[in-house]
């Protein structure tokens, strides 16, 4: 007769997250694995694999929660720019309040693995693709209600703002002066002028 898990797997990868998030791929061991879930290690491998499928399991984990809620609130009817400006000072406030420095968990994977790690490489592309097309979407909307001229080009301001967005969080990841933060998040606000 099989047995039945003795933890709960959703739990257990959520709180693989947070360790991976915090302390990162290389730095995190099975053995701080087993002692942070409190799970055997090979009930670990039994559920997620090993440490690597447990890694790229928490980093889908993280993307099923952020990705959907920026599309979210790109989408919403009526004006656009003010949902992107808003945006903007979200990411900036967000680094600058980021503390304890753990950053964006996709773009610690994209410092830390994407040049080596094909599976990473593809989620984190994945994660900058759907910010891309949801700020596209919405840029093309803005300039269809008029709010952008019609000779600027949302891909491009799109993908601008993608690169923005993950410039600000590495910065947040360094104890800086919040005040590049603030004059960097100004200044992409005021390209939507």
């Amino acid at each position: 007769m099989a047995r039945t898990k003795e933890f709960d797997p959703d739990a257990a990868l959520h709180r693989a997250l947070e360790l991976f998030w915090e302390r990162g791929y290389e730095a995190t061991s099975m053995a701080d694995l087993v002692e942070h879930l409190g799970v055997a290690r090979a009930s670990i491998y039994a559920t997620f694999g090993g440490k690597h499928e447990l890694y790229l399991k928490a980093l889908e984990r993280y993307l099923e929660t952020t990705d959907p809620a920026i599309a979210e609130a790109l989408s919403q009817p009526g004006p656009v720019l003010p949902a992107i400006r808003r945006l903007i000072e979200r990411y900036g406030k967000q680094s600058a309040r980021d503390r304890p420095r753990h950053g964006c968990f996709v773009v610690n994977s994209a410092v830390e693995l994407a040049a080596r790690d094909p599976a990473a490489a593809r989620l984190v592309e994945a994660s900058w693709n759907f910010l891309e097309a949801s700020l596209t979407s919405a840029l093309t909307r803005a300039r269809a209600q008029g709010e952008l001229p019609p000779d600027r080009d949302p891909r491009a301001l799109a993908r601008f703002l993608v690169v923005f967005f993950q410039g600000v969080r590495v910065l947040g990841r360094v104890p800086a002066d919040d005040g590049r933060l603030r004059d960097a998040t100004r200044q992409a606000a005021a390209l939507l002028d």
